[in-house]
This record gives C-alpha cells, sequence and structure tokens, in this order.
C-alpha cells in the first residue's frame, strides 16, 4: 500500500455526510482523522500534526469558528478549509477574518473538495530545484520569507497563512503596476464570485495591517478594477 499524501483533520457531525467524503478522501489515498465535535477534535489537533484541516461550521459544544480561532492560535500555517450550510456573506468573511484559507458551501462536489486539496497541499509542499534560490525578498522595512511564510521587520518576525502568503507575492511581483481583481481571483483562488472578492477584500485587509509600520509599502484599491502594490 502506498503512503497517504497527507493527513487531514475532518470535523463533520453529520453522520452520512461525513461517512462519504471521508470515504472518498481516503480513496484519493488521503489519512482522514474524522471527529464529530469542536471540542473532540481540538483534543486530537493538540496531540497530532495534520496538513490540512476540513471544519465544519455549526457542531456541537465548539462550533468550526472556535476551532478554527484555536487552531490559528497555535499554528498559523495548516491550511484550513470550512465546509458549511451557512452561506451568507458575513460567516463567510467571519470564517476568513479567523484565519480560514478557503470556505465550501453545501452541498458541494467531492471533485471541487479534492481539488481544492490538491492546491493547497501543491503551494504547502513546493518541490525544491537542484538549487534552491534564496527564499527571501526585500520588501521596504520587512523580509518576506515566501517559502516559511514569515514577515519579519527588525527583531519582529511574524508568520503568515498560506492564502495571504500568496496573494502578497502575486502583488509583489506585479509591484508597481495595476493588477485586475479578476485575475487574482481566477489565479489565486480558481474562480470569481461575490464571495470570493468580499474574500479577496478581507486578505487585503490583513497584509495592509501586517505591511503598516513602514509608510512606503501601500497596496492601494483601484475601485472597480484592482490593486496596485507600491514599494
Amino acid at each position: 500500500m502506498s503512503a497517504p499524501r497527507a493527513r487531514i483533520l475532518y470535523v463533520e457531525d453529520d453522520v452520512n455526510l461525513s461517512f462519504v467524503t471521508k470515504d472518498n478522501l481516503e480513496l484519493a489515498q488521503f489519512q482522514v482523522e474524522h471527529h464529530t465535535s469542536g471540542l473532540e477534535a481540538w483534543a486530537a489537533f493538540g496531540q497530532n500534526t495534520y496538513d490540512l484541516c476540513i471544519l465544519d461550521v455549526m457542531l456541537p459544544g465548539s462550533d468550526g469558528f472556535e476551532l478554527a480561532r484555536r487552531i490559528r492560535e497555535n499554528d498559523t500555517q495548516v491550511p484550513i478549509l470550512f465546509l458549511s450550510a451557512l452561506s451568507d456573506k458575513d460567516n463567510r468573511l467571519k470564517g476568513f477574518r479567523l484565519g480560514g484559507d478557503d470556505y465550501l458551501t453545501k452541498p458541494f462536489s467531492i471533485e471541487e473538495l479534492l481539488l481544492k486539496i490538491d492546491v493547497f497541499l501543491r503551494r504547502c509542499r513546493p518541490a525544491a530545484p537542484a538549487t534552491a534560490p534564496p527564499s527571501g525578498l526585500v520588501l521596504g522595512q520587512y523580509c518576506f520569507d515566501r517559502l516559511n511564510l514569515t514577515l519579519r521587520r527588525g527583531d519582529e518576525a511574524e508568520v503568515m497563512t498560506h492564502r495571504e502568503a500568496e496573494v502578497l507575492l502575486y502583488l509583489y511581483e506585479r509591484r508597481n503596476t495595476t493588477v485586475r481583481r479578476d485575475d487574482i481571483l481566477r489565479d489565486i483562488w480558481g474562480d470569481n464570485d461575490y464571495f470570493m472578492g468580499r474574500s479577496l477584500d478581507v486578505f487585503i485587509s490583513r497584509l495592509r495591517k501586517r505591511l503598516r509600520h513602514d509608510p512606503a509599502l501601500r497596496i492601494e484599491n483601484h475601485h472597480g478594477v484592482g490593486f496596485r502594490f507600491l514599494c
């Protein structure tokens, strides 16, 4: 038997849905640890290491948002994907603000879920070239380590989420030019709709906060068009 592609923490209290989803993930060669409550999953997270977390929002005891908050306080890098029947804007944005990397609404297709998992895992495990280039980029007063997901200013370092690092790198590679919102959403999120656009705004806001100590670094909003990263 081949080694599992990744270890996934899957939290879902719906018996039928979790059975089908877990079965399909295991058929795709993932190792899946399934829990039915937030408290149970949090206890497991403290004892094990996971490559990806898939969280339902409405859970008994401690909901998925609270679980995500706890996970992010202890691990800023593991990708978090929400699966929820709560499809309204406020809940989607709350998930992103708590550090979620993506949000799928129920009902969802297994094919889309598998695609998103593959995208996250590829970005979390970049293939190292024969001669690896330096991973640090100088952004004004900051050093952005795009492989280790850190943003350093002097002796202070912040660890970013994968999605934050993706957006910052995308803007940096196109610095001082206006980048269309549609292009960012297509190239990073893989699609473009209203809710993805709102999540992009959340990540732009988080990046502005991280870069706030250097006034020479600015992410300008060009209304109706996109963004320009000045550095």
